[in-house]
């Protein structure tokens, strides 16, 4: 019983579920959607429903699969081994994309303290160099020092996040909000859909809420009322927190804003409070993004073990850090970063967050299907099946329509990243076929 007392309760599972999808999501989209309009507020409900029951499936996912490899993992099920490798390569590529994005919002909200950064496009560039360059040699300490300073620094968003979502409707103007529905006139079919990937992109991350399964009491149950629950609050906050913004700022002022709860908290208190806000979403980018590039390294560092991915990145320093596979993922993320240099933060951000989507779609896709697979293993009752059958069909369908959402030129950017893939496992899946040929009485060591 003492060791059942240590585990996590619904609550708490609760708390980490949302804390983890909240993050740095929610900082840059507020004028990101001001370019759509009030209307946007009906992307965030279908993107709340779709992502809940996304939530409900990788819960029962992670429930079920006890193997190491997270979404990985789910999709060998269904798809063999080359799923596992297309989902941990694309996760992989989806998270160095998002690591540039995040560094892309830090550097937003840390204009209004050295104004240098918006001088030229030259200077926006190092400046998310210098953000992505600290954060990963900070993770060189390991996932201790990495866990730590993440924790703390992702309540400097979310504590005014949360706030504001509460206190400003003492501000909020609902002639404001209703002159901005549709500034451009777009029908309602197209004006959801061109929020949809704007909203989905601050649910990434829910694909982690059924990895602590085994911290947790009664996880058959708690982990799912979990992931629903903290979802749930989630939605509630990105809803409020958005609509109560767009009922503040003027919609033109808001669409061209590079620091919206900054310049939020400006208009409701002094442009001081602001500044703080502004400040603390800039500590909240860096945690999370020290969060995210050890994330992306342990992800790597799994398919090295696995032997899908080159050994150079299972490689790990005394701090028990990928110290190699992170350096990499640093020259990637430079690289990115040299491509997507624009003279405007706010479309250099939508850019990075639509192919993000779009590539995170696939191994989402790819691993959601795998639980009918799960289900069938474990024999669960035929209301069982239903239920979990009918919620993870609708998660898939509608990360599908994510990707159609995400627009033309992210699709076609994400298929031929993901195609590249394919051309890698075609060099791993030689390499086991000659082991197996040259070694006919032993089993492969890379399976």
């Amino acid at each position: 019983m003492a060791t059942e007392s240590k585990k996590m309760g619904v609550v708490g599972l609760t708390i980490l579920v949302a804390v983890n999808m909240m993050g740095s999501g929610i900082i840059m989209l507020p004028a990101s959607l001001a370019q759509i309009g009030t209307i946007s507020i009906l992307s965030w409900i279908v993107t709340a429903l779709g992502a809940m029951c996304i939530a409900f499936t990788f819960a029962k996912c992670g429930a079920f699969c006890k193997r190491a490899g997270g979404m990985s993992a789910y999709s060998e099920e269904a798809h063999g081994k080359s799923s596992f490798f297309i989902a941990s390569y694309t996760y992989y590529v989806c998270l160095v994309i998002s690591c540039v994005a995040i560094a892309v919002s830090a550097t937003g909200y840390m204009a209004p303290f050295f104004p240098w950064i918006k001088t030229s496009p030259m200077h926006t560039f190092f400046t998310v160099v210098g953000i992505l360059v600290v954060t990963m040699v900070a993770n060189f300490k390991g996932a201790s020092f990495t866990g730590k300073i993440s924790g703390i620094t992702v309540w400097g968003i979310i504590i005014p996040v949360a706030g504001l979502s509460v206190i400003g409707w003492f501000w909020f103007k609902p002639e404001l909000f209703a002159e901005a529905w549709n500034p451009h006139g777009m029908s309602l079919g197209g004006s959801v859909s061109s929020g949809i990937s704007l909203t989905l992109w601050a649910f990434l991350g829910i694909e982690s809420a059924g990895a602590n399964s085994d911290a947790v009491e009664n996880p058959e149950k708690n982990v799912p009322l979990a992931c629903l629950f903290g979802t749930a609050f989630a939605a509630i906050v990105y809803i409020a927190s958005t609509s109560v913004i767009q009922g503040i700022v003027p919609n033109a002022q808001l669409a061209t804003s590079d620091a919206p709860f900054g310049l939020v908290f400006s208009m409701m208190f002094t442009p001081i409070v602001g500044q703080v806000v502004t400040a603390l979403a800039v500590i909240a980018c860096i945690g999370s993004l020290l969060g995210w590039q050890f994330t992306n390294a342990q992800v790597s560092k799994a398919a090295a073990d696995t032997g899908l991915f080159p050994k150079i990145f299972g490689k790990v320093s005394r701090d028990d850090a990928p110290i190699a596979g992170m350096l990499i993922m640093l020259v990637l993320e430079l690289l990115l970063a040299c491509m997507t240099i624009s003279p405007n933060l706010l479309n250099q951000f939508n850019m990075l967050l639509n192919l993000a989507v779009f590539i995170n779609m696939v191994p989402y896709v790819l691993s959601m299907t795998g639980l009918q697979v799960m289900l069938r293993k474990n024999h669960v009752t035929q209301h069982q099946y239903v239920i979990a059958s009918f919620l993870g069909t609708c998660a898939v369908v509608y990360s599908i329509y994510g990707v159609y959402a995400c627009g033309d030129e992210a699709v076609y950017g994400g298929s031929i990243i993901t195609l590249f893939g394919y051309i890698f496992y075609g060099f791993v899946a030689g390499r086991d076929t000659e082991y197996r040929i040259t070694h006919p009485n032993e089993t492969s060591t890379q399976n």
